[in-house]
């Protein structure tokens, strides 16, 4: 699926600006995180020190609170995990009823053209929306695991979805590069695992900043 807004992919140690989509640019993206190559991509897109400090302070819990927690989803395949943690995050007051169904529709859209499991059981669908006027995130876990189509064909059991407001790429950035190294640590990813309730999730999620990973 082509975009006509240009996407910025990191090739041989430098940026090149390219008009390829959404598709090419997260596989990159993604892969790039994985490998312990996000420092690079922060400050290509933000040198200076101070914007690079605040971006590798940021926790996946500050994008959350426990009603936007589901600590055992039912879902069984994408398609249902993403419906499941949209309705989450409309219970909990972060995307308008109003809005739900076009939120969704933006949510669908972006990962028919790539699936966002990005292997290790976990996946980070993501889109950005006129529908939001701030970041907004929910969390699940799922004990089966959920058929995401990831990368590295394995069962999902984390998953992270998060909207952000339309135009703001480089927060878009900059959040999928976060989410994706601070839940690249196996520390993390066990003890998400194991935590009793949401309140231990958040606690998990809050307390461990990517920096630290």
């Amino acid at each position: 699926m082509k975009s006509g807004r240009s996407t910025w992919l990191l090739r041989s140690g430098k940026l090149e600006k390219s008009l390829d989509g959404s598709r090419v640019f997260c596989k990159k993206i993604l892969r790039l995180v994985f490998k312990g190559l996000v420092v690079t991509v922060a400050a290509a897109f933000q040198p200076s020190l101070e914007a690079t400090e605040r971006f590798f302070t940021m926790t996946i819990g500050s994008l959350l609170s426990r009603e936007q927690i589901i600590d055992s989803m039912q879902s069984k395949d994408r398609w249902e995990a993403i419906n499941e943690l949209v309705d989450q995050l409309v219970k909990a007051g972060c995307v308008q009823p109003a809005n739900r169904d076009q939120v969704l529709a933006d949510l669908r859209t972006r990962e028919e053209s790539m699936s966002t499991g990005i292997g290790f059981g976990v996946a980070i669908p993501h889109t950005s929306s006129s529908h939001v006027n701030q970041v907004v995130a929910a969390f699940g876990r799922s004990k089966e695991g959920i058929e995401f189509d990831a990368l590295d064909g394995n069962p999902v059991h984390f998953v992270v979805l998060f909207v952000v407001p339309a135009n703001e790429f480089q927060t878009h950035l900059k959040t999928l590069a976060a989410i994706a190294k601070f839940l690249n640590d196996k520390r993390v990813r066990d003890a998400l695992a194991v935590a009793p309730d949401t309140t231990s999730i958040l606690e998990i999620l809050g307390n461990q900043k990517a920096r630290e990973l």
